[in-house]
């Protein structure tokens, strides 16, 4: 279980190769080790990840993870847990996808939906149950600032991550009786592997920053957070402004 002052004794990334996960990963362990279960797609940069985390001292196993394939969900939830209970989820996997191909490839647009929205709805399903069964658990789900007001510049990735954080927030209430507590976190831009290549926007942070503040969120108990923080005034202006003077916007 989590300890009077926050730390985890057990993390599962879904997402195990997800920059922000491991970084969470690691500033978890610079308090002390612990247990965590990587989910993902067989791959060497899973492999890598796992090292990469066996070095800080923690006890690393990996389970294969297919965000498009839901019937495996299951399964891959209950190898998960099957070392004993988990502490804090993180539901960190998602794509970006190319703009402009999303809104007109039927392919890519199902793509998209499927991992962004559906894959974390059901995941969010699997982790609920076997958390309220456990007694105990956090889950954190990485959603985005883009799904707070769609722009016309990433609709389609701001459409799925808006869906996946009503679900989410949604969630939170449903499993507040139990004592399963649910984290929504709104990053901006971060510089990862996701954003390679694009330019970086205003109020961009690393993947180590954005740790920290789901770290912190954690061990606070808060159920929606923005980063960097000051999103959260940046988004409540832009989601009150005339559509017509939105539209306008250089983004």
């Amino acid at each position: 279980m989590i300890d009077a002052v926050g730390n985890p004794q057990s993390l599962l990334l879904l997402g195990g190769t997800s920059d922000i996960a491991l970084a969470t990963a690691e500033q978890y362990a610079r308090q002390r080790p612990l247990r965590v279960v990587l989910a993902a797609r067989p791959s060497d940069r899973l492999e890598r990840a796992a090292e990469r985390l066996r070095e800080t001292g923690s006890t690393v196993t990996t389970v294969a993870f297919d965000a498009r394939d839901p019937d495996t969900h299951a399964e891959a939830l209950d190898k998960a847990f099957a070392d004993g209970d988990i502490d804090v989820a993180l539901v960190a996997f998602g794509v970006l996808g190319d703009q402009e191909r999303l809104w007109t490839d039927v392919d890519a647009a199902r793509e998209m939906a499927e991992i962004n929205y559906v894959a974390p709805v059901t995941v969010g399903v699997l982790l609920a149950q076997r958390m309220r069964r456990q007694g105990h658990g956090h889950i954190v789900a990485l959603s985005s600032v883009a799904g707070e007001r769609v722009r016309r510049s990433n609709f389609a990735y701001g459409s799925s991550k808006a869906g996946m954080d009503g679900f989410y927030t949604g969630l939170t209430e449903a499993l507040r009786p139990s004592g399963v507590k649910v984290t929504v976190v709104r990053p901006g831009h971060v510089t990862s592997k996701m954003t390679e290549g694009l330019k970086e926007a205003p109020l961009a942070r690393s993947p180590e920053q954005v740790a920290r503040i789901i770290v912190d969120s954690v061990r606070k108990g808060r159920e929606l957070v923005w980063a960097p923080p000051q999103f959260r005034y940046v988004m409540s202006v832009l989601r009150h402004l005339p559509r017509a003077v939105f539209r306008r916007l250089p983004f």
